[in-house]
């Protein structure tokens, strides 16, 4: 290996690896990662099946249902995926993350063609979200979450700007396309995780929380003018959540009957929660919308309690506690704002699905990662993982380059 000036280890043009052997030593914080993944991809599949499957007795031919398969499939594809990211230096990855960003933005618009035949693109519950590939679906709008954080990673690493006013401007003309065309599917749910990432690197890249905080209160100040905009179906969403935290049980089987009802299968589980058979025919005989996908939280707690549900939220917080120090530990500017940026995706998608499965946030459409029955979402959140890892495993040689190290902290 030739031997580099103090110039290129600065610059980061120099090779910027640890040996091999020192970078997957036990220690390293994203192995925990990796582990909580696997744990929450695990119980998703089995979660699915309980979802899925109201006589275990009846089956017929494969052990689990076949909707479980599929996820337990997509996991093993997940896993390819994560490993084959986590392999190349992330620097390497970022090079590209404009090109990839650009190509996601496209068929994000390719989405919203009117004249695309709808065997290719077929709206579900009024949403063109989802592209048809013949043996799955590919949704896009999960790629997007990947390609938004390299981006805007990239264009952080080495500024300063984004420490003004003026300077957020330029994260936030970023965000707007992706966000923009999101909406436009409609799924305000997915568009709405994206500001959240936004800040948490921005906070993790040195901007002033006096800037963040004026945005956070404009953006609450105008919200109220948003709502004429917001499509029938979403309005309903809002006016549920009020009616439901006023107590309103009038609506328990109209407007609000999936989150009365999930509230209902998450009593139901107690403690300890229900045996197998038991949990299946609660979640059979009281008709749970979307209990495969994104009310999977409540069929865990069903069949495990509260104890399990506590479980399930314990693996998310080894997962972004991991994710956390990976981050801390990482010298590189551009691999820690990759972490933190993924980790805030995942640790919001997770408190969102949470909070209106349990009925403290409106029902918006947002699976629970790595658990929720879907392929693009599952592979993508393995993406994630592989990418924490990258950071992870590619450690940079000190002297350092300066990253987010200002002098009024």
């Amino acid at each position: 290996m030739p031997i580099e000036t103090l110039a290129d280890v600065i610059k980061g043009t120099g090779d910027p690896e640890l040996p091999l052997k020192e970078a997957l030593r036990p220690a390293n914080p994203a192995l925990g990662v990796v582990a909580a993944s696997l744990g929450l991809s695990l119980v998703g599949v089995y979660a699915i099946d309980v979802a899925v499957v109201a006589d275990p007795g009846a089956r017929s031919g494969l052990p689990i249902a076949t909707t479980a398969l599929k996820q337990l499939i997509f996991t093993m594809m997940g896993l390819f995926a994560a490993a084959v990211v986590a392999l190349p230096h992330h620097r390497i990855i970022g090079r590209i993350s404009w090109a990839l960003m650009a190509l996601v933005l496209c068929v994000l618009v390719f989405l919203l063609v009117p004249f695309v035949p709808e065997a290719l693109v077929r709206p579900r519950n009024g949403a063109r979200a989802w592209i048809n590939l013949g043996v799955t679906d590919f949704q896009p709008s999960e790629v997007a979450k990947v390609a938004y954080v390299l981006v805007v990673a990239h264009y952080l690493r080495y500024r300063k700007e984004h420490r003004t006013f003026r300077g957020l401007l330029m994260p936030g003309l970023i965000t707007f396309p992706a966000v923009a065309l999101i909406t436009l599917q409609p799924d305000l749910g997915t568009a709405s995780l994206f500001v959240p990432s936004l800040f948490a690197m921005l906070v993790a890249a040195g901007a002033r929380l006096r800037h963040l905080t004026v945005i956070v209160l404009v953006a609450a100040l105008a919200a109220p003018a948003m709502y004429p905009m917001l499509k029938p179906h979403q309005k309903r969403r809002f006016v549920a959540m009020l009616r439901q935290i006023q107590g309103d049980r009038t609506t328990a089987d109209d407007m609000n009957f999936q989150s009365f009802t999930a509230q209902t299968v998450v009593g139901a589980g107690g403690v300890a929660g229900n045996a197998d058979r038991r949990a299946r025919a609660l979640l059979r005989y009281n008709r749970l919308p979307e209990r495969h996908n994104d009310m999977i939280y409540a069929v865990i707690v069903t069949r495990t309690g509260l104890l399990g549900g506590l479980a399930v939220l314990g693996l998310y917080g080894l997962w972004i506690g991991s994710a956390l120090i990976t981050a801390a530990v990482c010298k590189d500017p551009f691999g820690r704002l990759i972490v933190v940026g993924l980790t805030a995706f995942i640790a919001i998608q997770a408190v969102v699905n949470v909070g209106m499965t349990i009925g403290l946030l409106p029902i918006v459409g947002v699976t629970l990662p790595f658990v929720s029955a879907g392929g693009s979402s599952m592979i993508t959140c393995w993406v994630m993982t592989g990418l924490i890892y990258n950071v992870g495993l590619h450690r940079p040689r000190p002297p350092f380059r300066q990253s987010f190290e200002f002098a009024d902290g």
